[in-house]
């Protein structure tokens, strides 16, 4: 038996060789569509497709046409191009095949149950379908994504600014896996639990990102009103909500520029957090403030998004740093800036951006006791830190899904020894 050409990590129960094929092989390329977005819709039609933008963003590895939202070709678009083999069947696998990030090059998804309707792999999208049935259902989603095959698919891409992998240049990429279909099943199922349980956790998440919305547009007045539709029973009879502007409740001015030169990604011992329009930029050796602040970028397509600064750190001059005035509390304001959606007042087409002057004739309303400003942020902060616990819940899990990945796929390294 070739060492070599074994896992780390086994089930005990299997002691078979493992099989190192080409993907010519294994697979044949069959015909895709070129149907655009503009081509599709979610409402009706007899054809699904899979557009490579959803394989980068939306599909699970293991795709379930059941499980997922798929959109339809629309009825209008003629479908006599059509032939037979483009129709997806269980054990396929669908290619990306183009992205700026070559990190999602080649990004795959493997069909695991079609439901007896018709679905079609479209636009920049490459299908493989095995010429005999060496992987068993469900494997072979693992398999393309285990570090081995994403190393050699990655180094498969060409381009400058848009890179992509051709069919023809996927055919001579090495693929290794367990001759038993018993054992490829074994590690199907260990990784499918995992990603439900995933799957469940992130569930979570977005139930409590849902409800936290709804509390918020509980706990501030809407657009146009005075008072909130819930409020703490303490408060009930403390009166209306003040109408005031932003200029009113805090202080607004940029941060200062960085060179990215003194930026680093990673962070270490001594740098603090660097913020940008965009949030968390990365870390530097200097800082701008201390103390906790509402941060607002200001330029950009995400301009007007809300960061909550704590400690020391560095604000570029692409973020607004808020100081609030007397009697408004720091991270009431930070909520109330987050809920007012301030990307609304963005001004230009090209770079849209927020001036501290737009900003400052922003309407907002107040309550005048600033204990009731901090019973809505101790409420809101709460439910931030569960968000933020079942977060690195769902982060822990994807680290030990990787771990195990590494673990039961050989390397590269352990294949060309």
């Amino acid at each position: 038996m070739n060492k070599s050409l074994l896992p780390k990590l086994r089930f005990p129960e299997f002691q078979d060789e493992w099989k190192n094929e080409t993907l010519g092989n294994v697979y044949s390329f069959k015909v895709t569509n070129s149907f655009s977005r503009d081509q599709l819709n979610y409402e009706n039609g007899s054809v699904k497709n899979i557009h490579y933008g959803d394989i980068h963003t939306k599909f699970s590895t293991l795709f379930d046409i059941q499980k997922e939202k798929v959109p339809f070709i629309n009825p209008s678009v003629s479908l006599e191009k059509i032939t037979p083999e483009s129709f997806c069947v269980e054990g396929d696998i669908v290619f990306a095949d183009a992205s700026e990030d070559l990190n999602d090059v080649g990004k795959s998804i493997e069909i695991v149950n079609v439901n007896n309707e018709k679905l079609v792999s479209g636009m920049h999208t490459l299908l493989a379908r095995q010429k005999e049935k060496k992987i068993t259902v469900g494997f072979g989603g693992y398999l393309f994504k285990s570090d081995r095959i994403r190393l050699q698919i990655k180094k498969e891409a060409q381009g400058v600014k848009v890179l992509g992998v051709s069919a023809n240049r996927l055919l001579n990429i090495d693929i290794c896996f367990p001759s038993n279909k018993s054992e490829q099943q074994k590690i199907a199922d260990c990784l499918t639990s995992l990603d439900d349980l995933i799957a469940a956790q992130s569930h979570k998440v977005e139930k409590l990102q849902a409800y936290k919305k709804g509390l918020m547009q509980n706990l501030f007045p809407a657009e146009g009103e005075s008072m909130p539709r819930l409020r703490f029973p303490e408060f009930e009879s403390a009166g209306e909500w003040e109408v005031k502007t932003l200029e009113d409740v805090c202080n607004m001015k940029a941060g200062e520029f960085i060179s990215a030169s003194d930026i680093s990604e990673q962070y270490q011992d001594g740098l603090h957090p660097c913020y940008g329009g965009n949030g968390l930029r990365g870390y530097t050796k200097t800082f701008t403030h201390s103390g906790n602040y509402s941060l607002i970028g200001r330029q950009g397509a995400l301009c007007g998004n809300v960061t909550f600064g704590a400690g020391q750190f560095h604000a570029t001059e692409h973020a607004v740093v808020a100081t609030p005035k007397n009697n408004i509390d720091t991270k009431w304001l930070f909520y109330t800036l987050v809920f007012l959606n301030l990307n609304q007042y963005a001004t230009g087409q090209a770079q849209p951006g927020l001036s501290v002057t737009t900003l400052e004739k922003v309407k907002i309303v107040v309550p005048a006791n600033i204990k009731e400003q901090q019973r809505i942020a101790e409420l809101l902060s709460a439910v931030d830190e569960e968000i933020s616990a079942q977060g690195e819940a769902v982060a822990a899990l994807k680290v030990h899904k990787k771990g195990l990945m590494q673990g039961l796929f050989p390397s590269m390294s352990e294949v060309q020894e």
